[in-house]
């Protein structure tokens, strides 16, 4: 009975990624493209794989090969980047515990020339084009090699040598040992002080993958760490499980903003092995790699999980819709990112055939978009297949899935609390553009101010609907020695606009907007105002005197509410500027657009 509900759940599954095959699909079906989605690509610098592109580039050739990775992602509609900055031991920024990356420099320990700190440059690059900045890490892996004599002065292994296993040709750390969980949370705590990064994450390298004829020699910290007196299997799994719930917990007494999410491999374990898993025959990350991917979401431990599922639709042992189902269904209340195999488009493998049809990663972006509620985005390995765009996969996310912006998903367990709305909007209409400028608002109740600023513009025939990413018109950062400033150069003369404005926070929790309207004259000025904080509800009268039900509801709060289309400001027979402003509403119910942002 079991086979035959899986077998039906497969077809159904299929059924759908065939009916979203054709890329006009999502365009015709008349859906609103997701506002929230995250969209990542991993940049990974191990062996220069796509940053940098040469251990012996300048600093300078390093800035500019970056800037133009990120502008290709950014029309390719990329919100969130993975940048691998701790590939073995070793590290793409300043720092006092590991040396400087050979695939930064050319020799390990040796600084950039010119001097300069790359990983504020890749953040702020980052930021600027309104993506997240996610710091990569390989918690475990040391050198590529085993030959210690290539390592610099400030390795680790020239300190604590008994840290360390060696397995077939690298040296690892070893997980078992207490001193080396604390040494990598010290590491990963290092950079989350000092620099402005987004996420902390981790790839698939835990304990070792499998190879014929190799072991790992962890006898005898399994024989002084083992105090529960566990199987040598659980024993490993335990260990990384105290590496994740300890980083969990530095992190968020740290940084409360910086999530926390872990790549794991695609298969937890088969249903063969465990009634509980995937209707799949593969490798298990839980018994190959001792990752219990499943354990980090039930206790809460990661902000999201990003399992690599870099097989086809139609590849027997490891079906994409069967997995993607699976990981939906076990996210436990976090985030689910799928790992899309954009390399597999450059392959002319025989084992998966399907991978030659320019069709096959689109449709799978569109199949995780059939659970929204569970599987919140996709993120490519890696940024040079992407960018490569074989079989023209790059320009069909372009011109469908990813034609319009999308805002990353929040995590409510972090922050719920938006920002207040933003201050003094003001919009100054001239013949060639229309220029909006605002303040920002105080802190909201959380201490949080606003992070960037989204703007809406709507025409008289459209309802404003803000939940649209059609209509996202810019996303707007604060910049030092710059004022809250917005340049609509693409206005049509004459034509009428509203403009909705809303401020979000670092974790993109999004505030009630504010709103100015044009009339379309070449001369005008518009002032808007932010809606003014709602009030405490007055104490409920005590039991013993009660009063009607009438006087004994909340009093209404003064709340400025847009209607569903604002009235239009209307010319005056003078050529002078005009100034509206727009007034405060009383209502009793909560409006539309309440409902829609939520909070303050």
């Amino acid at each position: 009975m079991l086979k035959l509900i899986a077998a039906l759940r497969f077809a159904f599954l299929v059924l759908i990624t065939l009916v979203l095959a054709s890329p006009a699909g999502w365009a015709q079906s008349g859906e609103i493209p997701p506002k929230r989605e995250l969209r990542g690509v991993w940049i990974a610098t191990v062996e220069n794989i796509d940053w940098p592109s040469s251990r012996n580039l300048s600093s300078e050739q390093q800035r500019r090969e970056y800037r133009r990775m990120l502008d290709d992602h950014q029309r390719s509609g990329i919100n969130a980047v993975f940048v691998q900055v701790r590939p073995a031991s070793d590290a793409f920024y300043k720092s006092e515990l590991e040396p400087w990356s050979k695939w930064l420099t050319g020799t390990q320990g040796q600084a950039p020339a010119p001097y300069y700190d790359p990983l504020p440059f890749l953040i702020e690059e980052a930021h600027n084009r309104g993506m997240e900045f996610h710091a990569w890490f390989n918690p475990y892996r040391a050198t590529m090699d085993t030959l210690s004599r290539r390592l610099a002065a400030g390795h680790p292994y020239r300190r604590h040598p008994e840290w360390f296993i060696r397995f077939s040709g690298k040296l690892l750390y070893n997980p078992g040992l207490p001193e080396v969980r604390q040494y990598i949370n010290r590491v990963i705590l290092d950079v989350v002080s000092r620099y402005d990064i987004d996420g902390v994450h981790f790839d698939d390298y835990f304990y070792p993958y499998p190879e014929a004829r190799q072991v790992i020699h962890d006898e005898d910290a399994y024989a002084r760490f083992n105090p529960d007196g566990l199987k040598l299997a659980d024993w490993r799994r335990q260990n990384v499980n105290l590496l994740i719930r300890d980083l969990h917990e530095s992190i968020s007494q740290t940084k409360r903003w910086v999530k926390f999410g872990i790549s794991p491999f695609g298969v937890w374990r088969n249903q063969n092995t465990d009634p509980n898993g995937s209707d799949t025959r593969a490798f298990e990350g839980y018994d190959g790699l001792y990752a219990d991917a499943l354990e980090w979401t039930r206790q809460g431990w990661v902000d999201y999980v990003l399992p690599q599922l870099y097989w086809s639709t139609g590849f027997k042992v490891a079906r994409y819709p069967v997995l993607v189902e699976w990981w939906a269904r076990n996210a436990n209340n976090r985030h689910v990112y799928i790992g899309q195999g954009a390399y597999r488009m450059l392959e002319n493998t025989r084992a998966d055939t399907i991978w030659r049809n320019p069709r096959e990663l689109p449709r799978q972006v569109r199949l995780n978009r059939t659970f929204p509620a569970e599987i919140q985005g996709s993120v490519f390995f890696s940024s040079k297949s992407l960018m490569a765009n074989a079989l023209h996969t790059t320009d069909s996310l372009r011109q469908h899935e990813f034609r319009y912006p999308a805002l990353p998903p929040v995590m409510p367990w972090l922050d719920a609390v938006p920002p207040l709305p933003p201050l003094q909007l003001l919009l100054t209409a001239t013949r060639s553009a229309n220029v909006l400028t605002w303040q920002p608002a105080p802190p909201a109740p959380d201490g949080d101010q606003a992070a960037y600023y989204a703007l809406y513009r709507f025409t008289p025939e459209q309802t404003p609907r803000p939940d649209d990413p059609r209509n996202l018109l810019a996303l707007v950062r604060p910049r030092a020695g710059y004022g809250l400033a917005f340049t609509d150069t693409t206005a049509r003369p004459g034509e009428a606009y509203a403009y909705y404005l809303t401020a979000l926070d670092r974790l993109h929790n999004e505030s009630r907007p504010v709103w100015v309207r044009t009339t379309g004259r070449a001369a005008e000025i518009i002032v808007a105002q932010a809606p003014p904080e709602p009030q405490p509800a007055p104490t409920p009268a005590p039991p013993a005197a009660p009063v009607p039900a009438a006087a004994a509801e909340p009093a209404p709060v003064a709340v400025a509410r847009p209607a569903t289309r604002p009235a239009a400001t209307r010319p005056g027979a003078a050529q002078a500027p005009t100034k509206v402003k727009v007034k405060t509403k009383t209502k009793k119910r909560r409006g539309f657009f309440e409902r829609l942002f939520g909070g303050r």
